[in-house]
């Protein structure tokens, strides 16, 4: 989930290279956090049977990548899970090189997905074989943003934790404040920050300065627009 802060930075260093994923999440942000920490465990089963992961994957190939495309998936919260879940689905289906040439590579931020899940090792396990290149997770996580890794490794740790944000008073594993106070000033640090235009520019600075991950032109794109 971005911000339009983002999304306005990004359309303005890569223009129509950039893509944003649109029309496959629920109405509410309530259903779209239960599919998150539903589906933060282990890669889906037949992801082709659910309509986000297949509808995400329609709309990267249907935007006509050519097959030495360097192709990022960039995901933000619980929109984490949807890019983790389809880029498994993409390293399965890429296996003979079908769409690209290339590994792409991968962006978590503000994410859901702890470490120690089935998930995360399966990506892992997909950049060993070469299927995807760089893995960006710990370098795109808010210090002190409790709900980094909120999806555990069972469904029932990631509705304990997500309990717990929600409610710290009742929990020993957090403190406040609750994510739920959304104040621009005491609220939840992840909601706070999500709402910033520096956290679009300290994303933009990771993923495109920092790793130059969509190569060096788009790097001095980057250094030039977040300068103006």
């Amino acid at each position: 989930m971005f911000t339009g802060s983002f999304i306005s930075l990004m359309k303005q260093i890569m223009g129509d290279e950039f893509g944003f994923i649109r029309g496959i999440y629920y109405k509410t942000a309530l259903m779209n956090v239960i599919w998150a920490l539903n589906n933060a465990q282990k890669p889906i089963s037949h992801p082709e049977n659910q309509k986000i992961i297949s509808a995400a994957f329609s709309q990267i190939i249907s935007a006509g990548l050519s097959p030495d495309t360097q192709l990022v998936i960039t995901s933000s919260s619980s929109g984490s899970i949807v890019a983790a879940q389809t880029a498994c689905y993409m390293a399965e289906r890429n296996r003979n090189n079908i769409y690209l040439s290339k590994p792409f590579h991968l962006v978590l931020g503000a994410s859901m997905i702890s470490p120690e899940s089935e998930l995360f090792k399966q990506l892992i396990s997909y950049q060993e074989e070469g299927a995807i290149g760089t893995i960006l997770h710990e370098e795109v996580q808010d210090e002190g943003d409790t709900s980094a890794g909120v999806g555990g490794s069972s469904i029932l740790e990631a509705y304990t934790n997500a309990f717990g944000l929600m409610f710290p008073l009742f929990s020993r594993k957090y403190n406040g404040p609750s994510f739920l106070n959304t104040h621009p000033e005491n609220g939840h640090i992840h909601r706070k920050r999500s709402k910033t235009v520096q956290k679009a520019i300290d994303y933009i600075e990771i993923i495109l300065i920092r790793n130059k991950l969509a190569g060096d032109h788009y790097r001095e794109i980057a250094e030039i627009t977040l300068k103006n």
